[in-house]
């Protein structure tokens, strides 16, 4: 059951790649050793300018059908020993989930990444988020941005501006992944920031708004 949005804190979620970190460095180190393994040609430095769907959909440009699947398991298992050393936060993260906190708010992570690789993410980079979602894309990340109570959805994607406005969230974007300011803002983002720096003071006006 979702919490009562009259009693329980104001709960924001956020997207996790592109948005709270940039895991382009990591993610191409993946590839790159997944390709290394099977002999596979992958497109490191393209796969990496089209983050934010779910794996599967980047892997089907280089693997067949049937093997898919497989691959998806064997790049999750080696996600760790290549991707998260080398993935870093963006500009405003941890001051962005800092805020959420400063107001006696929730933050909340829903992501499509794997979950268990995404809580090594936030962990490794200090960012500690009240729950992490995974494996959740575009409409899907609704599922859980009901059951959690979230009021805003702050992602990089035309994805998670339809999760956001599926559950009823207020759509926050921001244009340091894949998608431009314009693209967002046609897709229905209700604000958009040129990067989490400029975070807490929209937050701290918009809770203003809201009391």
């Amino acid at each position: 059951m979702a919490p009562d949005p009259t009693t329980a804190p104001l709960t924001i979620g956020f997207d996790l790649d592109m948005t709270l970190i940039d895991s382009r460095p990591g993610v191409r180190a993946a590839f790159i050793a997944l390709s290394a393994e099977t002999g596979v040609r992958i497109d490191a430095d393209l796969a990496v300018t089209r983050l934010g769907p779910p794996l599967e959909q980047e892997l089907a440009h280089w693997f067949p059908d049937d093997q898919i699947q497989a691959m998806g398991d064997r790049y999750r298992e080696i996600y760790p020993d290549h991707a998260i050393a080398p993935t870093t936060a963006l500009r405003g993260a941890r001051e962005a989930v800092a805020a959420v906190r400063e107001i006696g708010g929730r933050a909340i992570v829903v992501t499509a990444k794997y979950e268990p690789n995404a809580r090594l993410h936030l962990s490794h980079l200090g960012i500690t988020p009240d729950a992490v979602i995974g494996s959740l894309w575009a409409e899907g990340k609704a599922l859980a941005l009901r059951e959690h109570g979230a009021s805003v959805y702050v992602g990089d994607h035309l994805g998670d501006v339809r999760g956001a406005q599926l559950a009823g969230a207020l759509a926050v974007a921001v244009p340091t992944g894949p998608c431009t300011g314009a693209e967002l803002r046609e897709a229905g983002a209700e604000v958009v920031l040129d990067d989490l720096r400029e975070f807490p003071d929209w937050l701290r006006g918009h809770t203003a708004a809201r009391a």
